[in-house]
């Protein structure tokens, strides 16, 4: 999909950090929406069903965490938040509902368009590699990557969303260890080391989905003093 065609939805309620924004994206060659509260937020993502959304976690009406939740229910279109200083706790919140990445205010414009520009090269690399593909055995479960399940006896297994980017992106590469800092880079797009809590939650989460035994895992183990790796069953 060319630049030109790509649509954002801006989610802010502050006046001037909306319009600035958009003004920004627009001049980038972006088409773009604004919402200035999470109702206008939905009623418009439900209208026009943007290419991406960037959505502030503070907002009246609905907040961000729970205009995220509905969004992620509903599509896969990629969303990155807009967080206040030192919301920790609202990012990794954000992080686990299935945002793709997080800005904190303030923030460069030319940080925010790089940011944007970044998620829309990883949604497409994800489209070109979960093309269909056949099931990927792990012994007690089986791996649909194309359709974005978990399946146990052929019954699915609810994961969130990143957790199944996080599987699917060990499954692709077994017998790699990769550092909580490299999942971050390569599954969230992070460019810096942070939030490395955010992956040891995800990885509980995919062992809970996976394993026989999450508390002492067969299939996406950790190498102690590195991070993970998955190993495929012989």
């Amino acid at each position: 999909m060319s630049q030109m065609s790509r649509s954002i939805l801006v989610v802010d309620d502050e006046q001037t950090v909306r319009e600035t924004v958009g003004e920004t994206l627009e001049a980038e060659g972006f088409r773009v929406t604004l919402a200035a509260d999470g109702r206008e937020a939905l009623e418009r993502f439900r209208a026009d069903r943007p290419d991406l959304i960037l959505l502030d976690l503070m907002l009246p009406e609905l907040s961000g965490v729970e205009v995220c939740r509905i969004v992620r229910a509903e599509a896969d279109v990629p969303i990155i938040m807009l967080t206040a200083k030192g919301g920790e706790v609202d990012k990794v919140v954000g992080l686990e509902l299935g945002a793709d990445d997080y800005v904190t205010k303030p923030f460069s414009l030319r940080e925010l368009v790089a940011r944007v520009r970044a998620v829309f090269r990883r949604s497409d690399l994800r489209s070109i590699a979960e093309r269909p593909a056949p099931l990927v055995d792990l012994g007690p479960v089986q791996v649909d990557l194309a359709g974005h399940r978990i399946l146990r006896d052929g019954v699915e297994v609810p994961v969130k969303p990143k957790v199944f980017e996080v599987l699917a992106f060990l499954l692709r590469h077994p017998g790699q260890v990769f550092t909580r800092e490299q999942l971050l880079e390569r599954v969230w797009g992070y460019d810096y080391a942070g939030e490395t809590r955010t992956v040891d939650v995800h990885v509980h989460w995919a062992r809970s989905a996976i394993e026989a035994d999450p508390a002492n895992p067969a299939l996406l183990q950790t190498v102690r003093g590195v991070g993970y790796v998955l190993r495929r069953p012989a």
